[in-house]
């Protein structure tokens, strides 16, 4: 039972097989191949536009390069203090920036508001005392499992382009963020206002495969230096290539997230009720976060249950955490079982019926 993280099972079947479909015989180098061009082609669907896409092979990678696209070296990048940018690309971000600063904005469930971005500007001295704010990215989903609607990506846009800024989002979990929505990518990244995305495979079935989207293209024509410096140029593209063209073949990114949000819900609705137990934010996405007894997680702990523990800064205030209490991140993937869920719910209900 191993609710760690979606990064802790492989691929999909599906992804496995175009891999090795793609590893035979001889294709053009860097991108030069067959594959590449056809999931440029089905990103151009996928968004209803043409956009400029560059294929790289971490998270950390697209997330630090497509901040280096939107803010320069004497810049400030903003982004909430607990986001996955700030905290867990161990200065990536700041080092392909060139020594760029980030500043890190409060919001309860790791989401910024205009409000915040405004209360932020109205602070700054101006002058040159501190690098001018050029930029702000966004989770979607945010490290504590929430989403922002069109409405809210719009607002937030609206925000950037009245101070200046270009907005960036960063999409590990994309997919799922999209099936959660219901909306369209188009109406979740662009017509929203979001200028640049990192596009994740790799935490929804692919081996892996991330890339950097932009929708403007002036935004993108230093960026082909950019990764080949950073070493993300590949010379077998087409194997980053072929996990997304069976990514999107048939729309099996939706059925790899469907599935893993539908198992977080489960384990949500399961867990709601149990006495002694409360989740810290709603279930939006494929993580859940109950708020337990330290005893429950030892009990959870010696009866197998993989999980960690996680941040309580950003909690809604009147959900505070007790002396003896924690926050557990429970993440479910594609290939979660029902079985698995119910298990865990399980093991926490008969630690609740001790006397």
């Amino acid at each position: 039972m191993n609710f760690i993280s979606d990064n802790v099972v492989g691929a999909s079947p599906k992804i496995l097989a175009a891999i090795a479909a793609a590893n035979d015989g001889a294709a053009g180098s860097y991108g030069a191949d067959a594959w590449t061009a056809r999931v440029e082609a089905q990103l151009n669907a996928f968004f209803e536009r043409e956009v400029t896409a560059f294929m790289v092979a971490t998270g950390t990678a697209a997330n630090a390069l497509a901040a280096a696209a939107i803010c320069p070296p004497w810049g400030t990048l903003l982004t909430h203090r607990e986001s996955h940018v700030i905290d867990d690309e161990c200065g990536a971000p700041e080092f392909y920036m060139g020594g760029a600063k980030i500043a890190g904005l409060p919001g309860m469930g790791g989401k910024i508001t205009p409000e915040t971005i405004d209360i932020h500007f109205e602070n700054e001295p101006g002058g040159t005392r501190r690098p001018p704010i050029k930029g702000l990215s966004i989770a979607q989903g945010t490290e504590f499992g929430l989403i922002y609607s069109p409405a809210e990506i719009a607002a937030l846009a609206k925000t950037c382009r009245k101070h200046g800024l270009r907005l960036h989002m960063d999409g590990a979990r994309f997919s799922n963020a999209l099936v959660a929505l219901g909306c369209t990518p188009a109406e979740m990244t662009w017509k929203a206002g979001v200028d640049v995305l990192s596009l994740g495979g790799t935490k929804n079935g692919c081996l892996m495969a991330e890339a950097v989207i932009f929708f403007d293209p002036a935004l993108a024509e230093d960026f082909r230096f950019k990764r080949k410096r950073a070493g993300q140029t590949l010379s077998k593209q087409r194997l980053i290539s072929a996990q997304f063209e069976a990514f999107f073949d048939g729309d099996h990114w939706r059925e790899l997230a469907t599935h893993a949000n539908a198992m977080a819900t489960r384990l949500a609705k399961g867990l709601k009720g149990i006495p002694g137990l409360r989740l810290g934010w709603d279930q939006q996405i494929n993580q859940v976060f109950p708020i337990v007894s330290q005893g429950l997680w030892d009990h959870l702990a010696a009866a197998g249950v993989k999980c960690i523990d996680w941040s309580e800064t950003s909690l809604p205030s009147d959900s505070p955490v007790g002396e003896d209490e924690v926050v557990l991140r429970l993440v479910t993937s594609f290939v979660t079982t029902a079985a698995d869920v119910d298990a865990l719910i399980g093991h926490v209900k008969a630690y609740s019926a001790k006397p």
